[in-house]
């Protein structure tokens, strides 16, 4: 049922309509990795930042550790019919191999990758330099502010071009790129790895390097060694392959992955060398213009292998206020039922949008569709049911609800 309200006649209105109102929000303290806008998984209280498809990371455990545990399984079976000075050493330098890879693996996977903390709103335009060439303009937060989508910035004697990210409010650093997948911008981005399940970036693309160079190298282990173990067998070859399934399995499984952990390695040890990206390899193509960042081949390797790893940007184990949209449980209709969800929760300082008066709103309401409700309260309200308009005049109210306490002084 709907509670009547009195509304005195000096409560400040924007309208001469009368809002019914709720009450307050509650603000609550939560960290920041539960509020995280993006498309992130955290663990251990957002100490590790997964990606979207972190369940990837299973497979590509079980594709790495499943020959590499078998041919060590298989070696410590054969030891005592081996001669020591041969599968000990061999043995030993699978388990270093195979360990060092799956380290490789989860500080590429479980690191943040270099994600550029959002802006609550876009940046003021007297803030920005508006010398640019660029005639299209961003304006679909607040239509009084006109923003260039594209700005130019000078990168080592070059200029080079930056995006503005509508998703968030701001200009991505040079090198910078918005991933889909995981809906952050990230610093130096060079792509997605639906392997590693994570975005590849400026803080993890070193592990990432020695993740795909390790698992190479361990291909390239268990195939040789598979071979060795098989021509160390007394008798002819193929009697032995006839003999020793697990051996030939290792085989051919380690050729076809060779070919591809190997390619790749291959192909970033070429991107180290030029000092691109991937995205970067594919998007501008610098083999037919000039490279601003290329400093040479050594200086290049230099870079990654000796310089420090950016700190992060983003704290996401800081505390930050959240307010809870708490309305009054008597204000309980079917607007509320079928279109508001008391329960959802928005953080007013990581995601809202703009009305078309420039004010902010929450971001459980900005996916509303309120099409069809005039006419559905006014239906309600012909057949008696006590329905109210959501804005209606004030000396309306005011009529209603003096003729509602009459009727119930009546009674």
């Amino acid at each position: 049922m709907l509670t009547n309200t009195y509304f005195p006649n000096n409560m400040a209105s924007p309208s001469p309509s009368v809002a019914v109102s709720v009450e307050p929000s509650n603000v609550k303290t939560k960290r920041l990795y539960q509020v995280w806008k993006g498309n992130n998984k955290f663990l251990c209280g957002g100490r590790l930042v997964l990606g979207y498809d972190a369940q990837s990371l299973f497979l590509t455990s079980f594709l790495i550790g499943g020959p590499a545990i078998t041919f060590c399984i298989r070696m410590l079976v054969t030891m005592k019919d081996e001669d020591p000075k041969f599968s000990n050493p061999v043995l030993l330098g699978g388990v270093i191999l195979t360990i060092l890879d799956f380290i490789f693996l989860f500080m590429t996977s479980g690191r943040d990758p270099g994600i550029i903390p959002r802006n609550a709103q876009p940046p003021e335009s007297d803030e920005l330099d508006l010398n640019t060439a660029s005639m299209e303009w961003v304006n679909n937060k607040t239509p009084n502010l006109k923003l260039p989508r594209v700005k130019d910035v000078i990168v080592n004697g070059h200029i080079v071009k930056v995006k503005f990210c509508d998703t968030c409010l701001l200009y991505r650093p040079p090198r910078a790129s918005h991933c889909s997948i995981c809906n952050n911008c990230v610093q130096k981005f060079d792509h997605h790895c639906p392997w590693v399940g994570q975005c590849i970036g400026s803080r993890n693309y070193p592990f990432f390097i020695l993740f795909i160079s390790s698992s190479t190298l361990l291909c390239i282990y268990v195939f040789s060694f598979s071979w060795v173990n098989l021509i160390r067998q007394k008798g002819k070859l193929l009697v032995n392959m006839s003999h020793d399934i697990l051996s030939v399995t290792l085989i051919v499984y380690c050729f076809i992955a060779v070919w591809f952990v190997g390619g790749l390695t291959v192909f970033h040890l070429y991107l180290i060398s030029t000092n691109q990206t991937t995205y970067e390899n594919f998007r501008y193509r610098y083999d037919k213009k000039e490279n601003p960042y290329t400093k040479g081949i050594l200086a290049n390797f230099k870079e990654l292998s000796c310089s420090k790893i950016p700190s992060k940007l983003v704290n996401f184990r800081e505390m930050v206020e959240v307010e809870e949209d708490v309305q009054d449980e008597s204000f309980s209709s079917d607007i509320e039922k079928g279109f508001i969800n008391t329960k959802q929760k928005f953080d007013m300082e990581m995601g809202t949008m703009y009305g078309k008066d420039g004010m902010r709103v929450p971001g459980i309401l900005k996916d509303l569709d309120y099409s069809g409700i005039d006419d559905d309260l006014k239906k309600k309200a012909g057949e008696k049911e006590g329905a109210y308009d959501i804005f209606v005049p004030a000396d309306q109210f005011k009529f209603k609800t003096g003729s509602n306490d009459h009727e119930d002084n009546k009674q």
